[in-house]
């Protein structure tokens, strides 16, 4: 094993521990509809995007433990975006993560709700940092990147227009659209709320929102690659769904060699710009080109 995969082993593990630490207890007459929230986030993934706001929050100087509740606030509005982007109605998958996805598990009616649940909870949970510290004004700037990188202008717009357009060809600025809504806003606003927490000044945040949307698009980029050259138990989830579902993707509208070169050029801008920046973390520089270049 490699120093750096026992530093992101040891970090994904104190990850999914803040992140257990913000999940309700599983009782009450609504205990169903939190056993299927609990399944969703403990199901397994990497835990990237609280990484990777986590990490850009140290580069910045942040030490505090006012970052916990909105790496755990990410990582629920990511499982909201899984669940009920495995429905019926969306792709229709049987498995996410290597296990059987939740409206599997719970039925749909319960996967819903479980999705709502934990879109409402991230919000709250975000909305501890508050108590925390309530004299920090980045706390209220992180908030609203929060709550803007997922409404309509922001992750649940790309889904929008990724569902109206199936079984219908997308042009090039469509599906870049998408691609930077659909996937990127959340790494934007993983690594935008680091470093407004960690006081990184406006043009920073700039850099690193620039940074993010290079890897956001490489990422979605793989995914796409990986659907068509990808193994099911190498990914935990159906290959080939993009086809099933008749989804025009990077990979369909390029080819897999030009989607594979732009997946090389997208996350050479990224670090580009990474290593621009004053401060650094090698960590992170290395969790950028491994979360870009992965195989799962």
């Amino acid at each position: 094993m490699t120093n750096f995969d026992s530093q992101m082993k040891k970090r994904v593990t104190e990850i999914k521990s803040i992140i257990q630490s913000y999940l309700p207890e599983e009782k009450g007459f609504q205990r169903t509809l939190l056993e299927a929230v609990d399944y969703s986030m403990l199901v397994g993934g990497k835990k990237l995007r609280p990484l990777l706001m986590q990490q850009t929050y140290v580069m910045f100087g942040g030490s505090s433990a006012v970052i916990q509740p909105f790496m755990a606030a990410i990582e629920m509005i990511h499982t909201h975006s899984l669940i009920h982007d495995d429905l019926p109605a969306m792709d229709n998958d049987e498995y996410r993560r290597g296990k059987k996805t939740t409206h599997v598990v719970y039925g749909e009616a319960m996967a819903i709700l479980a999705g709502d649940a934990l879109l409402n909870l991230a919000y709250e949970t975000a909305s501890r940092a508050f108590d925390m510290e309530p004299e920090n004004p980045g706390i209220g700037r992180a908030f609203q990147i929060l709550s803007g990188k997922t409404g309509y202008d922001g992750m649940i717009g790309g889904q929008s227009v990724d569902v109206e357009y199936v079984n219908q060809p997308l042009t090039q600025e469509q599906l870049y659209f998408i691609y930077r809504l659909k996937t990127g806003a959340l790494i934007e606003a993983s690594m935008m709320i680091g470093a407004v927490l960690a006081g990184a000044s406006e043009a920073e945040i700039e850099k690193v929102q620039q940074i993010a949307r290079n890897v956001g698009l490489a990422f979605q980029i793989q995914d796409d690659i990986l659907d068509v050259i990808g193994e099911q138990e190498t990914l935990g989830k159906p290959v080939n769904s993009d086809e099933k579902n008749n989804k025009t993707t990077y990979v369909t509208v390029k080819g897999l060699e030009k989607a594979q070169e732009d997946v090389a050029a997208y996350s050479e801008e990224a670090i580009k710009i990474l290593d621009e920046l004053s401060c650094d973390n090698e960590f992170l520089r290395e969790l950028i080109l491994n979360l870009i270049h992965r195989s799962a």
